[in-house]
């Protein structure tokens, strides 16, 4: 189990609400489209984060984490576990809270890394499929 209960509600509900979704383009036919949209309608603001930086769902996109002008409190990761252990080192850089690695997105190192570097995360995981269950 890479995210327990409370760890998952901990992110959902304390950590703040400004999500970078990277991965996040204008493709209705991609997970992250449908994610992110289901993340507004409970309350938080995305951040969409793909090289195109592309407004999606209302929302300026940047092509990276280090373009964002701003803080951000979760990194919700919608690349294939190959590249992802990068985004959550550049999540840890970005001083983000926690970094959330989607359904089929695992890295045992970048947990560790991230972990030990202070952040809250979980892996093979969906906030759309969890945020539902916090009620």
């Amino acid at each position: 189990m890479y995210g327990d209960e409370a760890t998952i509600r901990r992110i959902l509900t304390e950590l703040g609400d400004t999500w970078a979704v990277v991965g996040l383009s204008s493709n209705q036919n991609r997970p992250a489209y449908r994610v992110a949209r289901v993340l507004q309608q409970f309350g938080k603001r995305i951040v969409p984060v793909h090289p195109k930086a592309e407004t999606v769902h209302g929302e300026q996109g940047y092509a990276s984490l280090a373009d964002i002008p701003f803080d951000v409190d979760v990194v919700d990761v919608f690349v294939n576990s190959d590249l992802a252990g990068a985004v959550a080192d550049e999540a840890v850089a970005k001083a983000a809270r926690a970094v959330w690695f989607q359904l089929g997105v695992v890295d045992e190192g970048a947990y560790e890394r991230t972990r030990a570097a202070g952040a809250e995360m979980v892996m093979d995981r969906c906030p759309a499929i969890e945020i539902p269950r916090l009620n």
